[in-house]
């Protein structure tokens, strides 16, 4: 079929058959289908959608413009799992989720991106590590997750290389936000990893992708239906993202809170509750741990026994980094030269954040990319951000600006302040009244 007979029955609302949709996909690969008509298909996807039926074929079709990985010949004796997150602020889950469940017999490839606007990257977290290596070989990175248990590294262009093309013209037609097009940009890469159980962590509130509840709800259940639909076990979490889920946000700054964290120094609750409930889901959904509570018992083992730190700590080590880093990781990871407390104007409480702002003053810093050749600062960010909720008093820490000069911490606490919404505590409150970070599960009925 012609690519622009292709684009006019999805313009006209029609639906398209699964053949053509494969047959599109290989013209995009092959050069064959212009940005044009690119533009014009993801216009008109936008605007009309896809069937459950479509959005598969879709999602096949771009996994297949590439290489998937085959992990059978490695006779792993483990299932192969990963997590994808819509993106967030502080949200550093991947370093310590990989780690915790190799510890339990899982295999993690977990293909990650940078930052994106406001969000943060696993990538440009990793790349605060000395001589760690995101760039390698397929061959390198099935033996670096047979041998330790999961590797983390950016995307190849082995793998759906279909998406690269479409997404690259989605970013700069304002078609970003086409739910079929999210789903199958996501899945198509997950599939090529060859993985038997996916977990989405999709996020909600001021610091989400998706700007509210129902848009984050139905990004949810189409990964999910849309994965099953693929023949990959797939579930979602969606998790609040009204405040960061570290109480950091930046590049070096977030690897030291994961450090913390898999050693036990310190484990925020909100960071732990999240990161328990996806490992937790993944277990079950994958059948590793179909009991979740011997799952759950078993990643807090791996936790207390040092040997989801011992893991990291393996996987750095391959992947071209220190191999001492996790017991000596302030000797690798850069400082900030200026440290600035954001101080409490007056007594209240802080009732809550614009999470979306206080990413973007993290942008600012230097800790993420305003345009794409920027060279992101790993120093800077955020740290010991108060939580929603908390009672302060006029002088107390709300958080540390971390930063590169004095004026750079003076632009980013104007920015900070913006962020936060103080008030009067309500009379029989007392401290910090935590609410849940999963907000929802979403399984195939």
């Amino acid at each position: 079929m012609l690519p622009q007979e292709f684009i006019r029955i999805k313009r006209d609302g029609g639906q398209l058959a699964e053949a053509d949709i494969r047959e599109f996909i290989q013209g995009v690969t092959a050069d064959r289908v212009s940005e044009g008509q690119i533009a014009a298909f993801t216009m008109a996807t936008y605007f009309n959608g896809m069937t459950r039926a479509e959005a598969v074929a879709l999602t096949m079709a771009m996994r297949d413009s590439g290489r998937v990985l085959d992990w059978k010949a490695l006779n792993l004796n483990g299932p192969v799992v990963d997590k994808h997150s819509t993106g967030g602020v502080g949200d550093v889950v991947s370093l310590m989720l990989g780690p915790m469940l190799a510890a339990c017999g899982c295999y993690v490839p977990m293909i990650s991106g940078r930052g994106l606007g406001h969000t943060g990257g696993t990538l440009d977290k990793l790349d605060s590590i000395p001589g760690y290596q995101t760039n390698i070989s397929i061959e390198k990175f099935q033996s670096v997750v047979r041998d330790v248990g999961v590797a983390i590294i950016g995307q190849t262009a082995e793998l759906a290389p279909a998406d690269k093309r479409i997404y690259a013209t989605r970013d700069v037609t304002a078609t970003v936000e086409s739910i079929p097009l999210i789903t199958a940009s996501i899945l198509s890469k997950k599939l090529a990893a060859g993985l038997d159980a996916l977990v989405m962590d999709v996020k909600v509130g001021s610091g989400a992708f998706m700007p509210t509840l129902e848009k984050s709800r139905h990004l949810a259940n189409s990964i999910v239906e849309v994965g099953n639909g693929a023949g990959m076990t797939t579930t979602a979490l969606l998790t609040d993202m009204n405040e960061a889920l570290a109480p950091c946000a930046g590049n070096a700054i977030e690897v030291r809170c994961a450090i913390d964290y898999l050693t036990g120094k310190s484990r925020p609750a909100r960071l732990h509750e999240v990161t328990m409930a996806l490992c937790v889901e993944l277990l079950a959904s994958s059948g590793q741990f179909e009991d979740k509570v011997a799952g759950n018992a078993r990643l807090e083992r791996s936790l207390s026994d040092g040997t989801a730190a011992e893991i990291f700590q393996k996987m750095v080590a391959a992947l071209g980094g220190p191999t001492d880093f996790v017991e000596h990781a302030d000797r690798y990871l850069a400082r900030a030269a200026v440290i600035r407390p954001v101080l409490a104007p007056a007594d209240g409480m802080v009732q809550a954040f614009d999470t979306r702002k206080l990413g973007l003053a993290v942008v600012t810093l230097g800790g993420g990319r305003q345009r794409a050749s920027d060279v992101i600062d790993p120093a800077v960010g955020l740290s010991e951000i108060v939580a929603v909720g908390r009672e302060v008093k006029r002088g107390d820490l709300l958080m540390n600006i971390q930063a590169a000069s004095i004026e750079a911490a003076e632009r980013a606490q104007a920015s900070v302040m913006d962020a936060i919404t103080f008030g009067d505590p309500p009379a029989a409150c007392t401290g910090h009244a935590r609410t849940s970070a999963v907000v929802e599960v979403v399984r195939l009925p």
